[in-house]
């Protein structure tokens, strides 16, 4: 399967914009009531109401759906836009550990979940921008 196909893929296997929000604003509601993840919480403005909508936007091009992020700030320039944020190991793992909750909670099949952490840990990692 070609890059292109796999992502739009994604986007549908997800099942579209109404999943893939219900996945995000689960996430960040995981976010602000688990203790586990006060780390990352700290890191995002309250409400996070933008928080939500940059990364439904962002998903939603990643996936091969509209390029929501795109279309209104151009590149998302990742790690350069996390740059003001220490992000090491367990700030890494706080992010895929509440992603694969929210995943869970939502309903997406297991081997879909797989697959989009095994690609959310490669980007996850790639952030980090401090030792351990």
């Amino acid at each position: 399967m070609e890059a292109a196909e796999e992502k739009s893929n994604l986007y549908q296997l997800i099942g579209g914009a109404d999943k893939l929000r219900e996945m995000v604003d689960r996430f960040y509601d995981l976010m602000q009531l688990e203790t586990e993840f006060a780390g990352i919480n700290q890191m995002h403005p309250q409400p996070n109401d933008s928080s939500r909508d940059k990364l439904f936007w962002f998903l939603s091009g990643w996936m091969g759906g509209p390029d929501l992020y795109i279309s209104q700030f151009g590149h998302p320039r990742l790690r350069a836009r996390h740059l003001p944020y220490a992000i090491g190991i367990a700030e890494r793992d706080q992010w895929l550990r509440c992603m694969a909750w929210a995943m869970q909670d939502v309903g997406i099949a297991e081997p879909l979940q797989e697959h989009l952490m095994s690609s959310f840990y490669q980007t996850a990692d790639w952030m980090r921008n401090t030792p351990g």
